[in-house]
């Protein structure tokens, strides 16, 4: 799949991916610890790690893989927040959400392998 498929399927999926992140974010997200960044992480870690163990056709990676995982979790945001948070004074914090989004990230890879390798 090239061209205007593949554009259309990331798109899509990107759009329905970052309004998911919007939701989910807003939902969760607390002023003291950006709960929302990680769980839209962990959240689209396991999607993803599903999506790529479950080895689906080209559109569904694209789609769901590409688009809507890409646009549903951020490393951006997460690094911002880390960052935010040592220079408020709160290096425990900081070092705490770092290790949670990366522990939290893998684990969940490692579920959707385990869920799907059962």
């Amino acid at each position: 799949m090239v061209g205007i498929e593949t554009a259309t399927l990331v798109g899509i999926g990107g759009a329905l991916g970052a309004l998911c992140r919007h939701w989910l974010a807003t939902a969760v997200d607390r002023e003291a610890v950006p709960l929302g960044t990680l769980t839209v992480n962990v959240a689209g870690s396991f999607v993803l790690g599903l999506v790529t163990f479950a080895t689906p056709s080209e559109g569904v990676a694209l789609f769901v893989g590409v688009g809507a995982c890409g646009a549903f979790t951020t490393f951006s945001s997460f690094a911002v927040e880390t960052v935010q948070l040592w220079e408020s004074g709160r290096p425990l914090v900081a070092v705490g959400n770092a290790v949670a989004n990366l522990v939290g990230a893998l684990a969940a890879v490692g579920l959707a392998w385990l869920v799907l390798s059962v």
